[in-house]
């Protein structure tokens, strides 16, 4: 899938809030897009999956099947959880077994009679998750899929995460919990200021291999509108980030 000169803005005369992105995303790619609040971040991942059409360039090649879970899935729909599995299940043309599968994974079991409005925030995200996954995708796009999940659920992301990427699916993934970045292979996306910044991923310790040393913590200060440049720039080099505060 191709970003083709995008550009992006909510109103007409609004400011631009994404501008000439160009950018691919590869088969079988893990890319964690990064930025502070309001950068751009949940934009870009809803043109990426469909949700908004860019104002000016394209997104060309998208893949027929894309599975979508925005920050906050919207529960308010009356439907119980195993309701709106199955009907989403039958829309999406899913396997048989599939709902099935995917509420024992997510551990919704005890949630498929009750209603998508009485859910929590974590078990409805969790919903949101399992409905992306009912067929296989193309294309997974996880807008901070960490947000109210308990610790057994959120560790269950980044096997997701491989698995469609084994598949020969790609995954587009907010991550400012940093949960995701050290992915092999996981190439790191970073907005600011509108303007997109793209890097590989780090070579992995097969390719280059190391004598192994006790680890320092350095801490390093930057501009804050370098943050999200800084940030990219250390992972790509191979270092890892423990945390960024203010």
């Amino acid at each position: 899938m191709r970003f083709e000169q995008v550009w992006f803005r909510y109103a007409r005369r609004a400011g631009w809030t994404l501008r000439e992105v160009t950018a691919t995303v590869e088969q079988g790619a893990t890319i964690v897009v990064l930025g502070r609040n309001g950068a751009g971040k949940s934009t870009l991942l809803q043109l990426a999956a469909g949700v908004l059409r860019p104002g000016r360039g394209a997104v060309r090649d998208r893949p027929a099947v894309v599975g979508w879970v925005p920050e906050r899935f919207p529960a308010d729909q009356p439907f119980t959880a195993a309701d709106y599995l199955h009907r989403m299940a039958s829309v999406r043309g899913a396997a048989p077994g599939a709902v099935d599968r995917w509420v024992e994974r997510l551990l919704l079991t005890e949630h498929t009679g009750t209603r998508l409005a009485d859910l929590s925030k974590g078990t409805a995200q969790k919903v949101g998750l399992a409905q992306a996954l009912l067929v296989p995708p193309g294309l997974l796009v996880l807008d901070e899929p960490w947000e109210g999940l308990d610790s057994v659920a959120r560790t269950l992301i980044p096997d997701i995460v491989a698995e469609v990427t084994s598949a020969g699916g790609s995954v587009l993934v907010s991550d400012h919990r940093g949960e995701i970045t050290a992915l092999p292979g996981a190439i790191h996306w970073s907005i600011a200021e509108g303007t997109l910044h793209t890097s590989a991923p780090p070579p992995s310790a097969a390719a280059t291999p190391v004598e192994e040393e006790d680890e320092v913590v350095v801490e390093v200060a930057v501009r804050r509108s370098e943050a999200d440049r800084a940030v990219v720039a250390l992972r790509a080099a191979g270092h890892r980030v423990l945390g960024v505060r203010e």
